[in-house]
């Protein structure tokens, strides 16, 4: 129940921010104008909206979770509204549990926003929504799920900027992280060839929920692979929140 209250307290806070409401405005207007930008290639317009729509969903979501996720715990460090917390019968685990499902539930409204006017644009093109089209959005928001876990991991241990500037290093190394490992095998120096699989291995590797190429040209997402994609960001995402959970329990808040 406490976790369940600091979800809720986190999930008003967060669509109060201002932040959220002008990200939400641009990604509305991103959306609505694709249908504009459409119009630039003839007999293509239906998969333009959807590439624009499927990419602002992505980055927009993914701008909330870097400006929202890495000021999660330094706000309430900064503001002292940590210590009447912590010193109430709560864990510092449940704390970080709270504050993390707060701002997935949080995405999750904003994704559902978004979602609705992407639907109206192709509507309006003439498309129809399809299960795989909604699979790549399901897969689009564990993606983010697992990067708000990344914000909020680097915000137990250092500054806001920081964080953002760690969380978006991996975010875009985690794309990178098949082609790096492929690099690094082709080089003939062994430092380069350890250093390219510890990123592998270490790193999320991003690229698992990324299906908006095929979604956009026809082709169905492999039930395998979307299980895979699904259960993996999962795993991960309760990794990070267990590790942020440790260094949050060992953080002096004194």
């Amino acid at each position: 129940m406490r976790t369940w209250a600091l979800c809720l307290n986190t999930f008003r806070e967060t669509v109060r921010d201002k932040v959220f409401l002008v990200l939400v405005v641009f990604a509305l207007v991103m959306i609505m104008s694709s249908r504009i930008f459409s119009f630039l290639s003839v007999g293509l317009e239906l998969k333009i909206v959807m590439d624009l729509g499927l990419g602002s969903i992505s980055v927009f979501s993914l701008l909330i979770a870097l400006f929202v996720g890495t000021t999660l715990v330094h706000k309430e460090i900064d503001k002292r509204t940590v210590y009447t917390i912590v010193s109430k019968p709560i864990r510092r685990y449940q704390f970080i549990i709270g504050k993390y499902a707060g701002l997935n539930m949080t995405i999750l409204v904003n994704m559902a926003i978004m979602t609705g006017f992407f639907y109206l644009s192709i509507w309006l093109m003439g498309g129809s929504w399809s299960l795989d089209l909604g699979l790549c959005i399901l897969l689009i928001y564990v993606e983010i799920m697992l990067v708000t876990g990344l914000a909020l991991l680097f915000s137990t241990f250092a500054s806001p900027t920081l964080s953002a500037v760690f969380t978006f290093l991996t975010y875009v190394l985690g794309h990178l992280s098949s082609d790096l490992k492929f690099f690094s095998e082709q080089s003939e120096n062994i430092i380069v060839n350890i250093f390219g699989k510890v990123f592998y291995y270490l790193l999320p590797n991003l690229s698992k929920f990324n299906f908006k190429n095929e979604v956009v040209h026809g082709f169905a997402i492999p039930m395998d692979s979307l299980f895979y994609s699904i259960v993996y960001g999962l795993l991960y995402c309760a990794l990070l929140v267990i590790v942020s959970s440790l260094i949050f329990e060992r953080k002096n808040l004194r």
